[in-house]
């Protein structure tokens, strides 16, 4: 019933879609997407993956979500868990999908319209696919800076970040724009590869679907006017 009540503000609200849903493996496989400011995108991407292909996705969200007033249902419905990499490999291993956003709450509150991917360094994701010895299948959803936007770009809400590790950047917006998540190529698994060279890997996909399928820098109003766009985008 969640999912149909998400499902059903997705299609209101943003006129949500989503394409290439057939490239997800039947079994397990680590799904790396996009962190908007917030993740209500992959909550619709949760829901429509349930409600058309019966299959649930675990996923792996900062702890700090956990303490949000209000999200437990949400949390435990969509299979939310805190990781660690033990736990993530085997969820894997026992044929389910697992999401995981490298970026995190940092690509969330600072990265912007520009859809700069935040990684660093991170390599653990790619670790977790290479134990598990499963694919990773790269996806990103258009206009997701465009629905709800962040004052990340002040800089002191980025050293009170960097140095207290609170997420206290404000947030605005929630605008009615076009969402389409696009799901990529998967990128299989190859023994042969270290977690770095996979990392890479699923960045360079990430950032081929945000080239492709978005313009940059994001403009609300153009995403409001793709609302009443009749034609299909390409997949």
């Amino acid at each position: 019933m969640v999912a149909t009540l998400w499902d059903g503000h997705a299609r209101i609200w943003h006129g949500y879609e989503v394409h290439g849903l057939e490239k997800i493996p039947e079994g397990p496989g680590l799904l790396v997407f996009y962190h908007g400011a917030t993740p209500i995108d992959y909550f619709y991407f949760m829901a429509k993956l349930l409600i058309l292909k019966n299959r649930m996705c675990y996923s792996v969200a900062d702890h700090f979500v956990f303490k949000l007033p209000g999200f437990k249902l949400l949390l435990d419905v969509f299979g939310v868990m805190h990781g660690p990499k033990e736990e993530c490999v085997k969820a894997l291993k026992n044929g389910h999908l697992v999401a995981i956003s490298p970026g995190g709450v940092r690509e969330a509150l600072f990265s912007d319209e520009t859809y700069v991917l935040v990684w660093g360094n991170r390599t653990g994701f790619a670790q977790v696919a290479i134990d598990a010895k499963v694919p990773i299948i790269p996806m990103f959803t258009q206009n997701v800076r465009e629905g709800i936007r962040t004052l990340g770009g002040i800089r002191l809400f980025r050293l009170i970040y960097e140095r207290l590790r609170l997420p206290l950047v404000p947030i605005y917006g929630e605008f009615p724009v076009k969402f389409r998540t696009y799901i990529g190529d998967p990128i299989p698994y190859d023994p042969n590869i270290n977690a770095a060279e996979l990392s890479g890997k699923a960045k360079a996909a990430i950032q081929s679907l945000i080239d492709r399928h978005q313009k940059i820098p994001g403009n609300v109003f153009r995403a409001l006017m793709e609302r009443f766009e009749t034609q299909q985008k390409e997949d």
